[in-house]
């Protein structure tokens, strides 16, 4: 028999061994006991799993510590000598239940898997770590997997247990300090968390599983046994080769695109159906989410995610998300996610003090709590949480098929002081602020990505002067493929800001992002950042009255999609909507019944139709031999001129530029060589909403006249407040 004082620690719930003392045990004559822990049962039988005949009803322990019946059951096996499988047969209150008893199984995680995991180089912690259905010796249910090893017990609890954590406590396996715990007949759909008492002794609030791979709505916290999803087909051009292709993306926040009939949140069918050949339409090559990991707040939009591992059950199912991005790969579309591994929020039921004690977080509020958001700041240099976050990476591209993955707030992480005002930090090893362990993370991730997914792509917002973001670690880079140049738009939006009379003094704003273009691989953003919180939308940001508001926004447009750099476009942007983005509502579809507003969304639409068929506006983005100045130095006119190349170096696109609302005729600038230059474009047209001022049939001949450094130029009809595509024939 059990000792009384060991009967008692397993039904507190303070044993930190259960197989040590549940299931089959032989004592010291070789007879063998079968242990088993049902608090609140009226007796149980065991079951003979061959025969299905009883073999024994084991009896309940009274412990008067407990107040009588303690809910631990045991009796010997007389005839028996050696384990044998069996079942247990169950009187509960409300009726007889027979289930296989999860203490007769053995460990869930291989030796190869302990030792990874300890290393902290799983490649594929997902596969081992969370719930996974499985068949164990013929009997199918869920094996449970957790990492906390400062706990003294971890429990799985769920609907199956009534979410009482002295039913199912778990084994540890302390190479690597991971619970596990398989559990017979769990299926797909139950919902579970962890109940982990901690090394101190206290029950901390219950925990979803950071490796859930489903949740439930929020406001309830329960993660939702599911099936890893299939992995995903892939395209086999590796991503390094696809910077010469186009590259236009729409950036979208699904819950306030488009809401449902009702006002809530659509599905994912419903997405796929209107989404989809919406951005189809426009031309975009891209479609980014913004994150639909799971997160307990709307009004983060995402940006605080703490089931990182499960798409949010706002639109539906795993399942559903899968098949979204099957439609949008149909459709031709590729599928970038916000991804966001900087922080993670301290709501009781995450990842915050997971054990007890400072797990994922540093422990030091100067290196763990981010300033600005209150949140907390992932431990980069412990080797599980680095597994966790790298592997988290991976899952996603290789699960779901998303195409690419714009990690969030990477400036956040490069430096240690971020946001931190002095004696608020704590500097590296070396003395500096560079967050060298968060270096050495997003270097891997991207090394992991490259090897493991080699057509993944991957993209920082990173908003400081840190170099080599978009270069290779051999190169002293991070391995990321593009970065955000947030210096261009801020200057752009600045720029646009100002009357057109006072332009000429702020022309450098124009023209100084030409001095670092070709520093990184860039993507030009109009995101969601700069139409929230104030800043107004991008049609309120344009100075001028109504008619000049929208000639302003389809200039900007038409230089933003002539300049070298990949495009993004946060939605509402395509049609000039008025009112600041506002995530508990639709965007202002209404507008589109408006000719200026349905003008910009044509205008969005050929831009992306010209740059994906025109090899000039996107082969060769990111090396000065794609560009050329014509003309920069026009501030009294505020007029700009340059050339576009491709690979093919007599394919060219001159982008003219005017920033005022005054006609520039007979304006002559350099040409590469003789023949017609044809408009392709132009943004003024009235089919965009302007005046319609151009070029008579829309071309002219250039002529034997030297003008800014080149013997043939073309003298033009330059549009008010408005951007020319030409394309060179000859």
């Amino acid at each position: 028999m059990l000792s009384k004082t060991e009967v008692t620690s397993l039904c507190l719930g303070e044993h930190g061994d259960p197989f040590a003392a549940l299931g089959l045990h032989a004592d010291a004559k070789g007879r063998l006991w079968l242990r088993s822990l049902q608090p609140g049962a009226n007796s149980v039988s065991v079951i003979d799993t061959d025969s299905g005949l009883m073999l024994v009803e084991l009896t309940q322990r009274k412990i008067e510590a407990l107040g009588g019946a303690s809910g631990f059951f045991e009796a010997s096996i007389l005839g028996r000598n050696k384990p044998f499988d069996y079942r247990l047969r169950i009187d509960w209150p409300g009726g007889v239940q027979e289930i296989d008893d999860p203490y007769r199984f053995s460990t869930v995680l291989g030796e190869l898997d302990v030792w990874l995991l300890a290393e902290g180089s799983h490649l594929r912690p997902f596969e081992r770590l969370g719930a996974h259905l499985r068949e164990i010796d013929g009997v199918k249910g869920t094996a449970f997997a957790v990492w906390a090893p400062d706990a003294q017990r971890v429990s799985v609890v769920g609907d199956f247990n009534t979410w009482d954590g002295r039913r199912h406590p778990m084994r540890l396996r302390r190479e690597c300090g991971v619970w596990e715990l398989f559990l017979p007949g769990v299926t797909e759909g139950a919902r579970y968390k962890f109940e982990i008492r901690s090394n101190e002794g206290h029950v901390l609030p219950l925990k979803a599983d950071p490796y859930g791979f489903a949740a439930e709505m929020r406001p309830s916290t329960a993660s939702i046994v599911c099936a890893l999803p299939q992995i995903a087909s892939r395209a086999s051009v590796a991503a390094g080769s696809k910077l010469n292709t186009p590259v236009s993306i729409y950036e979208v926040h699904l819950g306030s695109w488009k809401r449902a009939d009702d006002g809530g949140f659509p599905d994912w069918q419903r997405i796929s159906e209107t989404l989809i050949p919406y951005v189809v339409d426009l031309g975009f090559t891209h479609l980014e989410l913004l994150p639909i990991s799971e997160h307990p707040f709307d009004g983060s939009w995402g940006y605080q995610p703490l089931g990182l591992y499960a798409p949010t059950s706002r639109f539906g199912s795993p399942q559903g998300f899968c098949d979204f991005v099957s439609a949008c790969h149909t459709a031709g579309l590729e599928v970038i996610i916000d991804w966001v591994p900087a922080h993670f929020p301290t709501d009781e039921h995450g990842l915050s003090r997971f054990d007890g004690r400072p797990l994922y977080e540093h422990a030091d509020p100067r290196e763990g709590m981010h300033q600005d958001w209150g949140t907390l700041i992932y431990n980069f240099g412990r080797r599980e949480v680095f597994n966790y976050l790298v592997g988290n990476a991976l899952f996603w591209i290789e699960h779901y098929g998303v195409d690419g993955l714009r990690v969030d707030a990477v400036a956040s992480m490069l430096y240690r002081d971020y946001s931190r005002s002095a004696g608020e930090w704590i500097p590296n090893i070396y003395g500096g602020r560079e967050n060298i362990e968060a270096v050495h993370f997003l270097r891997r991730m991207n090394e992991t990505l490259g090897q493991e997914c080699p057509a993944a792509e991957t993209y920082a917002e990173e908003s400081t002067a840190w170099p080599a973001v978009s270069r290779p670690p051999s190169m002293g880079g991070l391995g990321f493929h593009y970065k955000w140049n947030m210096g261009w738009m801020h200057d752009m939006l600045d720029y646009m800001s100002h009357e057109p009379i006072h332009r000429r003094y702020h022309h450098n704003q124009l023209t100084f992002g030409l001095l670092y273009a070709f520093t990184e691989n860039f993507v030009l953003p109009l995101s969601h950042d700069e139409v929230v919180h104030g800043k107004g939308s991008l049609i309120s940001k344009m100075s001028g009255d109504y008619w000049q508001k929208f000639a302003n926004l389809r200039t900007l447009y038409g230089f933003m999609w002539g300049h070298p750099g990949k495009k993004l476009l946060f939605m509402g942007g395509e049609f000039g909507q008025w009112n600041e983005w506002n995530d508990q509502t639709s965007l202002d579809w209404c507008l589109l019944d408006f000719p200026q507003h349905e003008g910009v969304r044509r205008l969005v639409s050929d831009l992306n139709r010209l740059y994906r068929c025109t090899p000039a506006l996107h082969e060769i983005d990111f090396e000065p031999a794609g560009f050329e100045w014509i003309s920069a130095n026009d501030s009294d006119n505020s007029v700009i001129a340059f050339l576009r190349r491709g690979r093919d170096r007599s394919r060219v696109i001159l982008c003219v530029c005017n920033f005022t609302p005054v006609v520039r005729h007979n304006y002559r600038l350099g040409a590469p060589g003789p023949g017609v230059y044809r408009e392709r474009l132009n943004t003024d047209s009235e089919y965009y909403g302007g005046s319609n001022v151009g070029n008579p049939l829309g071309m002219v001949d250039a002529e034997q006249i030297p003008s800014h450094g080149h013997a043939w130029s073309v003298s033009l009809t330059i549009p008010p407040l408005a951007t020319v595509f030409l394309e060179w024939e000859h």
